[in-house]
């Protein structure tokens, strides 16, 4: 730190820094990475499904889009793992490919959504006064839409496709990334080091990107990973309703919708993508709770 630079209060190192020198921060955290079954497990299904779709050209030798009408509504077997649908497609294939399109646009849309609530969430709690009362009035105009129902109000301008469904996701999730970043900031901005930082002439970016982002961000680590379980959901949603990815890309609502008159038929075209929708729903979750436990003070000092 150079010389006339503001040192933070308390241990003077912000969350991301007290990860890098190993302070109680990251002892929490290897803690909980160690000793918590449910982080653990739930990382592991994150990054197995991860793996799964975008190693999908290497686990499989179908083409996710290869029509075999010879092989039409094949129960699971050696040749084709969990059956085919009815144009004779490989349905474990077809998981793969779709788990890259769920895992990949969900990270993507939650990206977005974290981005415009930093920046929103940011200004408005360091700003305050009418900067602070016009941002967060119309975060709460959004809110008052479900993420779901907003989220096809912005595909039904834009149209369908995976492009369409960031944006919508990355609309719909903002505001409340923005809210809980922006209580966070109102927190830190009152403290001594950057009151220091003010007195010393430092630029209002300067303060905001270098001493309060960095004290304020951990919440959203937690939201980021909890939501991506609900954008799974959203994502499925919204393929089973036919706005998601279009055909013949593989995506697991997608692929519920044209399976669903063949329950008693082909149960096997309904349980394998509803399953991976199930599975990586609760992967998110697990490892969302664990983070909490790890990153939310409140939690560490009731232990």
């Amino acid at each position: 730190m150079s010389v006339g630079e503001p040192v933070p209060v308390g241990d003077g190192l912000a969350p991301t820094e007290r990860l890098r020198r190993g302070g109680p921060l990251v002892t929490e955290l290897r803690y909980v990475l160690r000793h918590s079954r449910s982080v653990q497990i739930g990382l592991a299904i994150v990054v197995l499904l991860l793996l799964a779709g975008l190693l999908a050209p290497l686990l499989t030798s179908y083409a996710p889009d290869k029509i075999d009408l010879s092989n039409t509504l094949k129960p699971p077997s050696h040749s084709h793992l969990l059956g085919t649908d009815e144009l004779g497609r490989d349905e474990f294939t077809r998981i793969l490919y779709a788990a890259r399109v769920s895992m990949v646009v969900g990270l993507a849309a939650v990206a977005i959504s974290n981005i415009l609530g930093v920046v929103f969430g940011l200004v408005a709690g360091y700003a305050g006064g009418f900067v602070d009362n016009v941002i967060m009035r119309a975060m709460d105009g959004i809110l008052a839409f479900p993420a779901l129902l907003l989220a096809l109000l912005v595909i039904s301008v834009l149209g369908p496709g995976l492009f369409k469904i960031l944006v919508a996701f990355g609309i719909a999730f903002a505001p409340a990334n923005a809210r809980l970043l922006r209580s966070m900031v109102v927190s830190v901005r009152q403290n001594e080091y950057v009151l220091a930082a003010q007195a010393l002439g430092a630029s209002h970016t300067r303060i905001m990107v270098r001493y309060v982002l960095p004290n304020a961000v951990s919440p959203l680590i937690v939201s980021a990973s909890l939501g991506m379980g609900f954008v799974i959901i959203g994502l499925a949603g919204l393929g089973f309703l036919g706005l998601g990815a279009q055909p013949p890309t593989a995506e697991w609502g997608a692929m519920l919708s044209g399976s669903q008159a063949r329950f008693f038929t082909a149960p096997w075209l309904l349980i394998s993508p509803g399953g991976m929708i199930l599975t990586a729903v609760v992967g998110y979750l697990l490892l969302g709770d664990g983070l909490r436990d790890a990153l939310d003070p409140r939690l560490r000092q009731s232990k």
